[in-house]
């Protein structure tokens, strides 16, 4: 009886250990990227943090400032550039691999570049963290780091999350190259 006991402790430990090493593992990012924002002048506009989890989702956090108060829409463009004097129509249309339709809100949608809206206080700074599984920082044929690469745009007002092609959303107001980061 004894013996069964300590294996069955042996056991007990052997599983917890494994659990927390699995919880461990699906925060420790196997990729990771970054943008700096600026503006159309120049002038810097905040950062965005991605980070990619063993099981393949992207956590992004948008850090932005110098935005009028209310809500912007945020996308993942196809091209990486972002030249202010072009008000950043380098950067491309959103990024749409397997050709959706654009919207959150779209039953045929949406397009592995869309997100939530990001909402600016009467400062004008906005934080934004969201999950998607529509991009990856790896290889793949939704990788943003094809051979183009990719970018991040903030628009100068709400994505409605159903309009063709890109959610009403405005003119582009602030832009950053995607890029990865050791």
């Amino acid at each position: 009886m004894h013996r069964i006991g300590s294996s069955l402790k042996f056991l007990l430990l052997a599983v917890v250990v494994a659990g927390c090493s699995s919880a461990i593992l699906t925060r420790i990012p196997v990729a990771s990227a970054g943008a700096t924002l600026t503006t159309v002048n120049g002038t810097a506009a905040g950062t965005v943090q991605l980070r990619q989890a063993a099981g393949g989702s992207v956590t992004v956090e948008v850090n932005a400032t110098g935005l009028t108060p209310g809500s912007h829409g945020i996308h993942f463009h196809e091209v990486g550039q972002c030249d202010g004097s072009s008000a950043f129509s380098t950067a491309g249309a959103h990024y749409n691999p397997l050709n959706k339709e654009h919207g959150l809100d779209r039953p045929a949608g949406p397009h592995a570049g869309d997100a939530p809206n990001l909402v600016a206080g009467s400062g004008g700074t906005a934080t934004l963290s969201f999950t998607t599984d529509r991009v990856t920082l790896t290889s793949g044929s939704i990788s943003l780091f094809d051979a183009n690469g990719s970018s991040v745009v903030i628009h100068a007002a709400a994505d409605d999350q159903v309009s063709q092609p890109s959610g009403n959303s405005g003119g582009r107001v602030a832009c950053g190259v995607i890029q990865l980061t050791p």
